[in-house]
């Protein structure tokens, strides 16, 4: 199997295992992915997913030695929608999905090419210390196809991400925290641990609110700033009503008082 899926609770840990090719991506892998979280989608009981690879690689992009075949086949299934009503297929998998739930990438060694795209489209990357990303595609032809050209400019602003797409330089860690490509550096080895806590903190949370807000935040990027706070207005109020009200209540009978917010339910 090409990939791992662990279930912790209400966490979903997806692991590409492919790690004698750096974890790169075959047609095989992709449909493995992408099927792997159009499952995590309509699973009700699983609230937030990490992607990540297994030994010292979380992924090298699409398998370059499956491309030189030819792929004539996989590339003709790359459109938007394989099958009627279906969600559409990536050539790395996911990477065309637009999921309700959050995703956390966690990064260890290098996400280059494809699997930078992959890092991308996840909500946010917590990186080991060690890892790196970098348009490493460059150097032989293969162009960005899952998202690098879009998410990228939208994260780090458009002329820091012309420059990393057109030299396909390598960005480490570091830089990776400072120009916003990643939100969280740990030590070595550390990501996939790291990562895993976060999402069970967020999977604690109530689930309506924190859905909403994600949402929110990701559709106001293309409205005007006053179509905006309107759809944030009305995207919450729904929630106040499912939600908010009873957290209040709990807030009034008690709950944080010194740190203690009491019993989370979603």
């Amino acid at each position: 199997m090409s990939i791992d899926i662990h279930r912790d609770g209400a966490v979903t840990i997806v692991t590409i295992e492919r790690p004698e090719v750096r974890n790169a991506v075959d047609p095989a892998t992709a449909r493995a992915l992408y099927d792997a979280f159009v499952d995590f989608e309509s699973d009700p009981d699983a609230r937030v997913a990490v992607l990540t690879g297994a030994g010292e690689a979380f992924c090298g992009g699409f398998d370059l030695g499956h491309l030189a075949t030819g792929a004539d086949a996989w590339l003709s299934e790359l459109h938007f929608g394989v099958e009627d009503g279906a969600p559409p297929l990536g050539p790395m998998g996911p990477t065309r999905l637009s999921l309700s739930k959050p995703v956390i990438a966690a990064v260890n060694g290098a996400a280059v090419a494809g699997g930078m795209e992959l890092a991308l489209w996840c909500d946010f990357r917590i990186m080991a210390s060690d890892a790196y990303m970098g348009v490493f595609c460059r150097r032989w032809g293969v162009p960005l196809i899952d998202g690098g050209t879009v998410r990228l400019p939208r994260l780090v602003g458009s002329g820091r991400a012309m420059e990393l797409i057109l030299t396909g330089r390598r960005v480490d860690a570091d830089e990776c925290a400072r120009i916003g490509l990643c939100e969280r550096i740990v030590d070595k080895g550390d990501a996939r641990r790291a990562a895993a806590e976060i999402a069970r903190e967020l999977a604690a949370f109530p689930q309506a609110c924190l859905r909403a807000d994600r949402r929110s935040a990701i559709d106001q990027a293309g409205l005007e700033s006053g179509r905006a706070l309107e759809e944030e207005f009305w995207n919450s109020l729904r929630v106040i009503k499912a939600e908010g009200i009873a957290g209040a209540q709990r807030f009034a009978a008690g709950a944080g008082r010194h740190g203690d917010f009491g019993e989370r339910k979603g």
